[in-house]
């Protein structure tokens, strides 16, 4: 139970320091890619917690997490000035 939670917290932090300085460019892309990872750890941990599959939850959260993230991004670049 221990190693699965500490899997769940272990591959998206490896995961984001394996792109290290090839980060987005733009708040859309950087708004997407942490929406996707935080909306991926929420959406496993409860999943997990509902006695549900974890994995499934993260799926879907990462989704989630990426469209909302984006969009918020996206915004954000248009108030910024950018096409």
């Amino acid at each position: 139970m221990k190693n699965k939670f500490a899997m769940m917290l272990l591959v998206p932090a490896l995961m984001l320091g394996a792109v290290g300085c090839a980060g987005p460019s733009n708040h859309t892309e950087r708004g997407a890619a942490t929406g996707a990872v935080l909306g991926g750890l929420t959406g496993a941990i409860i999943g997990h917690n509902k006695g549900r599959h974890g994995a499934e939850g993260a799926a879907i959260g990462a989704v989630v997490g990426g469209l909302l993230g984006g969009a918020v991004g996206n915004q954000q670049d248009k108030n910024a000035g950018y096409k």
